[in-house]
């Protein structure tokens, strides 16, 4: 396969994965726009097709590698990128399809753009001065919300996760750099703000909690600070993938004055003891029930999202039991849950006594019916309560909203129904009328 000399300078583009690959192919996406590429969303009109994978489980994996096979098919020239582009994942990749173009790992902006030139030249007469890219970059979110990734990589070893192997030890980005892109997305319109990264609450921790400058005035690389400044946007801040460091009770205050939503989303995975031993979880030693109950002391309207994982090896019965009468004092408002299975590489895999599938199953299932009557309880205890939600979309029923306990695509929604005096990225005070398991339904107050 050779340089198409013609070229047109399109690129098609695939992004799979979680928010923070997300971030990585706006990146990507803006940086094609800089250097004048077309971004086509067809296989027949694209000179070459970038891939963004994920790497993090095996459904993830064949997902990706579907998804590469069908842009082979289809077209052809294929850049692939992402956690999948390092190590053994790297190598099936090329082994299923010898002519791909190149291969990079995750974070890899320079050696996509270096593929992408190889391959599609650059339009020669393209000026990034003229030729303007939105000063928020190309965003694959809606306008009204957008993903803010303050660091990559992570220092952890679970026995379950292989993140550090792909993206590496923390990198926290300077908190100057974190701020202006925060701004200039809330410029263009952003009215809510996701903080993510692999580990939150670690932020600057490699940088010693660095001094850096933003707005004329000095300000540490550090959670508390990055908080207290995001605070002064005209946005809403929501804060994702947070240990509970004893750091982290220090961002409570924040929540309860309303400088920022009351919302975390610390990934717990597990609460017996000997089991987060064997995953290796960080700040397992802490006493979460006793953290959370002082929490909602100082914040009572604080939301607690988390993820667990049943099934884990060596996971007894007794263990499980635990995890469900910590589900039951925990109260959390919004739980996800996974059933173990093997990523390659990962430590766990060798670890004795795996739980059969059937069990695995089973235990899913008896969770899910435990928290399920958490979440239902909670929500109807909403009703007749007014709240604030930001709309995300108007169909023909009325309006589809997120109040400030749900995060998008992972939360529950607030269906305004008849409803259409409203735009994407509206602010609207409404009543909450009913509630299932999951969302809620509401009426908006009448205006003053």
């Amino acid at each position: 396969m050779t340089n198409d000399k013609n070229s047109n300078g399109k690129v098609g583009f695939v992004s799979l994965g979680c928010p923070k690959a997300l971030v990585d192919s706006e990146r990507i996406l803006t940086q094609l726009k800089l250097d004048g590429y077309d971004v086509v969303n067809t296989y027949n009109d694209a000179d070459v097709v970038v891939v963004n994978t994920c790497g993090f489980i095996d459904d993830a994996k064949k997902e990706s590698l579907d998804a590469i096979n069908e842009a082979m098919t289809e077209n052809g020239k294929v850049i692939v990128t992402g956690c999948m582009g390092k190590g053994r994942d790297a190598e099936v990749i090329r082994e299923q399809n010898p002519d791909i173009l190149a291969v990079t790992g995750p974070q890899a902006y320079e050696e996509v753009m270096e593929a992408v030139h190889n391959w599609v030249p650059p339009v020669k007469d393209h000026n990034p001065f003229t030729d303007l890219v939105p000063p928020q970059g190309v965003k694959l979110t809606p306008r009204h919300y957008s993903y803010l990734k303050i660091s990559e990589g992570c220092n952890h070893a679970c026995t379950f996760c292989i993140i550090p192997a792909m993206r590496g030890k923390l990198v926290s980005r300077p908190i100057g750099s974190v701020l202006d892109e925060a701004k200039r997305l809330v410029d263009a319109g952003t009215r809510e703000l996701l903080v993510i990264s692999q580990d939150t609450s670690a932020y600057g921790v490699d940088t010693k909690y660095r001094m850096d400058f933003w707005d004329g005035k000095p300000v540490k690389t550090r959670m508390l600070e990055l908080c207290e400044q995001l605070s002064t946007l005209d946005a809403w801040v929501r804060l994702h993938y947070v240990y509970p460091y004893p750091h982290v009770d220090e961002i409570i205050p924040l929540m309860a004055e309303g400088k920022i939503l009351p919302y975390l989303d610390i990934p717990f995975q597990h609460a017996s003891p000997s089991v987060l031993k064997m995953m290796k979880r960080p700040a397992h030693a802490e006493n979460t029930l006793e953290r959370i109950h002082k929490w909602r002391s100082i914040a009572p309207d604080i939301n607690l999202r988390s993820t667990f994982v049943v099934g884990f090896p060596g996971e007894t019965d007794q263990d499980f039991e635990i995890l469900l009468d910590w589900l039951q004092e925990a109260q959390l408002d919004r739980v996800g849950c996974f059933k173990y299975s093997p990523v390659d590489g990962a430590k766990a895999n060798a670890l004795p006594n795996h739980v059969a599938p059937e069990l695995q199953q089973e235990r899913w299932e008896r969770f899910m019916q435990v928290q399920q009557a958490i979440s239902a309880d909670k929500l109807q205890a909403k009703i007749g309560k007014s709240m604030t939600v930001l709309v995300d979309e108007i169909d023909n029923d009325g309006a589809i909203a997120r109040s400030a306990a749900d995060a998008p695509n992972i939360d529950g929604m607030v269906y305004l129904n008849d409803f259409h005096d409203a735009q994407p990225g509206d602010f609207v005070d409404v009543t909450i009328t009913h509630a299932d398991e999951y969302d809620l339904w509401a009426t908006p107050n009448k205006k003053a």
